[in-house]
Parts: structure tokens; C-alpha cells; sequence
């Protein structure tokens, strides 16, 4: 336990380091402009310095033979089957996370807790906002940009840093099946909470425990990464393809809530179909049970 403490706080340290050096660094060049172009380096500065070298540094530090990609277990090799069946749950899944969303934002705080359901809101329509900023593009450079920017290095070093990193540490050799549910459920319950985007929670999480067995059972972080990279590229193309129109960019967002619910459930059915006859699972549950 004393290992794992001083491990989270080693990887929190160098965290907080590399995010204020690269605020500072935008500070610098940017002079605090708000535009969207200077946003968007701060978004990366702030991917880089808190998500993306935390965790090869830790990594590099913590192997015998500075070897960093093998702890984070990104040299294993990777079961092509599992890649596609991946793939395939993140597309399928889309109605049901839009299902789960949509019930998520529906949740009322007590009244003598509307402040706070107040701030929440304000947050998740600044949240909504920057983001819709972020997603314009004028063209397929602009979308190569985005597709870059707000899909694969989010995917990768969010990846790195919760499945990689705090997952690992809190699981990692642990003998009781029990640690090792407790350590991805911590894992993508501290995921969900830092996107500070209360109405998105459940879903968030429910998608950071998904990605989290998936890693368990495959051995490799590649697996989630591309599952993380489908989820966010299909929500950059979507906005991307539909975003001179109104009527299909709401539908594309919107479809399996609402009057469509029964597409959500459908979806989640086939998900968890999926998901339990995931390639990777069956040999995990077999390998397990003959320890």
C-alpha cells in the first residue's frame, strides 16, 4: 500500500510540474489571448504536460530497465480480433451512450441543492460551448487538426495516464479478482470526475470501466486507446459532416435518447452481448480460473 501511496503521489507531482510549466509556456507566447486558434494550444499544452509525459516519465522511473512502454504494457502484442471487436462496440455504442447521457442530464438535485445544480449546468454549457468552438472546421485540413488534436492525443494520454498509470497502480499484482475490479471502477470513477462534466458522468464512467476490463483482458493499452480514439473521432467526423445542418447534426447526437430510446436499449443490449463475448475475455476467465 505504501508503495502504491508514494507511486500516486510521484505521478501527481510530475503532473502538476509539466501542467504548470505548460500554462506557463502558453502564458508566454499566447499572452492569456482567448481565441480559438490560442485555445487550442493551450488544449495541447495542457494534454501533453498533465496527460501525456506524467506517465512516461513515472513509467521510465518505476521499470528496472527503463523501459517505460513495457510497464505501461504498449509492447505487448495485440490481438487483431480484439482491435476490430473494439472498434465495432464503440460504433454500435453510440446510441446507448446517447441514451445514458440523455437520462444523466435529466437528473435534479434537491432543491436546497440548486446552487449547485446551477454551477453544474453553467459548466456544462461553457464545456459545450468551447467544445463546439474546437469542432469547427472549414475544411480537411482543419478537420486532420481536429482529428489530432481532440481525438487521438486525448485518446492516447488520458489513456496513458488512468488505464496505464493509476489503474495499474492500484491493481497491478494483485492476486484477489476482487482488487482488480475495485482498481478499474476507482480508475474510471477518478476518469469521469476529472472532466468535471457532472450530466456526462455515468456514461464517462461506465465507458472508463469498459476500458478498463478491456485492458485486463487483452493485456495491451493499445485496445482501449483505439477504443477511446473510435469514440472521440466518430464525435469530431459527426460534428465535421452534419455541421451545416442542424436537423442531421442533432440527430447524429441524439439518436437512441428521446423517441428513439429504443434504439439506446437495443444498442446497450448488443453492447453487453459483445462486450461478454469479447476474444480477449474468454481467455482471461479461463486463465484465471486455472491459477
Amino acid at each position: 500500500m505504501k508503495n502504491r501511496f508514494v507511486q500516486i503521489l510521484i505521478w501527481l507531482g510530475i503532473m502538476s510540474v509539466l501542467t504548470m510549466l505548460g500554462m506557463g509556456l502558453w502564458l508566454v507566447f499566447s499572452g492569456g489571448s482567448q481565441t480559438t486558434e490560442s485555445l487550442k494550444w493551450l488544449q495541447l499544452c495542457q494534454t501533453l504536460g498533465t496527460f501525456l509525459f506524467p506517465p512516461i516519465i513515472c513509467a521510465w522511473i518505476w521499470d528496472e530497465n527503463r523501459k517505460p512502454f513495457r510497464w505501461l504494457k504498449m509492447d505487448q502484442k495485440v490481438n487483431w480480433k480484439s482491435i476490430v471487436w473494439a472498434i465495432g462496440i464503440m460504433v454500435l455504442a453510440i446510441p446507448a451512450i446517447n441514451l445514458l447521457a440523455d437520462l444523466n442530464s435529466r437528473v435534479d438535485l434537491p432543491e436546497s441543492l440548486d446552487f449547485i445544480e446551477q454551477i453544474f449546468r453553467r459548466q456544462e454549457d461553457a464545456a459545450a460551448g468551447l467544445t463546439e468552438r474546437f469542432l469547427k472546421a472549414d475544411n480537411g485540413w482543419g478537420l486532420l487538426i481536429n482529428i489530432g488534436l481532440l481525438a487521438f492525443l486525448p485518446a492516447l494520454s488520458e489513456e496513458l495516464s488512468f488505464r496505464g498509470t493509476l489503474q495499474q497502480i492500484l491493481g497491478r499484482n494483485q492476486v484477489k479478482e476482487s482488487r482488480v475490479h475495485i482498481a478499474i471502477w476507482v480508475t474510471a470513477f477518478v476518469f469521469s470526475a476529472i472532466h468535471l462534466q457532472f450530466y456526462g458522468f455515468v456514461p464517462r464512467m461506465l465507458m472508463g470501466a469498459l476500458f478498463g476490463y478491456v485492458f485486463v483482458w487483452s493485456g495491451s493499452l493499445w485496445v482501449p486507446i483505439v477504443m477511446h480514439f473510435t469514440n472521440n473521432g466518430l464525435a469530431v467526423l459527426f460534428y465535421y459532416l452534419f455541421d451545416t445542418n442542424d436537423a442531421s447534426k442533432s440527430y447524429a447526437d441524439t439518436i437512441g435518447a428521446g423517441t428513439t430510446w429504443w434504439l439506446g436499449v437495443i444498442s446497450l443490449l448488443i453492447v453487453i452481448a459483445l462486450v461478454i463475448t469479447f476474444p480477449d475475455r474468454r481467455e482471461y476467465v479461463r486463465r484465471t480460473r486455472t491459477q
